[in-house]
C-alpha cells in the first residue's frame, strides 16, 4: 500500500511501540507498595486509565499544564475512589512515577521485529507529545533508540499533536516533504488527523479497539505493517 510511496516514517511511542498502559500498571504496583497506599490496583488502574486520557487531551489542548497534569489525573482518581490521599502524597507519588516509569520497558508485540524491517529500507522517526526527559529514558531502556533518525518532542517544538507545528518541525528535521512521509500511531485525532491536514500519509494502530472508521487504514497488530510496507 505505502511501498514506493514514502522514504520516511514516523511513529508515535506510547501505546503504539511502548505499551504504556503495561507499563503504568507496572510502575503503580511498585510505587503503591513502597509508599504503603492500600487501594487495588485493578479497581484504581479502571478509574485512572480513563481519566490519564482525559487529562492528557486537556494537556494537549493547552488546558492544563504539566504540572497539573501529574497531580489532578491522581487526585481525580483517589477522590473517586474514597482514597483519604493528602497532598504530600499525591506529590510524592507523582514524582515517583515519573521517576520509575521509564525502568518498565514493555513493547508492544512484534516492535522490535517491524523496526528491524523497516530499518534497512526507511528512515525512521519518532513523533510524541510525551516529556522529553521520559520519552529519552523510555527509547533508551527498551533498547530502540538507535532505530530513530529523529525524535521530535513536544516540549522540544513548543507545540503538541495535533498542531501542525510538531509535524512540520519533525519533517524539517528529517528533510522530507509529507508526501514522502507516513505517520503512524494509535490516536486518531493527534497522530493520524493532525498529520493527514498537513498531507501525510497515515496509518492507524488501533491499539484501543475504537470502531472502524475511513479516515485511514487501520491494522490490529503492529506485525501487519510489514504487508504494507
Amino acid at each position: 500500500m505505502f511501498e514506493g510511496k514514502v522514504t520516511d516514517i514516523f511513529f508515535d511511542l506510547d501505546h503504539t511501540l511502548w505499551d504504556f498502559d503495561q507499563n503504568s500498571a507496572l510502575t503503580f504496583k511498585k510505587i503503591f507498595n513502597e509508599q504503603k497506599v492500600e487501594v487495588d490496583l485493578e479497581a484504581f488502574l479502571e478509574v485512572y486509565v480513563p481519566a490519564n486520557l482525559k487529562f492528557w487531551r486537556l494537556f494537549r489542548e493547552d488546558k492544563i499544564t504539566k504540572s497539573e497534569l501529574r497531580y489532578q489525573r491522581l487526585k481525580s482518581v483517589f477522590d473517586t475512589m474514597g482514597y483519604p490521599a493528602t497532598d504530600d502524597l499525591i506529590h510524592m507519588l507523582s514524582e515517583e512515577y515519573i521517576n520509575h516509569l521509564s525502568s518498565f520497558n514493555t513493547l508492544f508485540p512484534n516492535a522490535i521485529e517491524v523496526l528491524e524491517y523497516l530499518k534497512p529500507k526507511y528512515k525512521l522517526h519518532i513523533i510524541t507529545n510525551g516529556f522529553q526527559e521520559v520519552q529519552e529514558k523510555k527509547l533508551r531502556n527498551a533498547g530502540i533508540h538507535g532505530y530513530f533518525d529523529q525524535i521530535i518532542d513536544s516540549e522540544m517544538a513548543g507545540a503538541k499533536k495535533p498542531n501542525p507545528v510538531i509535524f512540520n518541525l519533525a519533517l524539517d528535521k528529517a528533510g522530507v516533504l509529507p508526501e514522502k512521509s507516513l505517520m503512524i500511531g494509535d490516536s486518531l485525532e493527534a497522530d493520524i488527523m493532525g498529520a493527514k491536514s498537513l498531507g501525510f500519509y497515515t496509518l492507524h494502530f488501533n491499539a484501543h479497539k475504537e470502531e472502524s472508521h475511513n479516515i485511514a487504514p487501520i491494522i490490529y497488530d503492529l506485525q501487519e505493517i510489514k504487508s504494507l510496507l
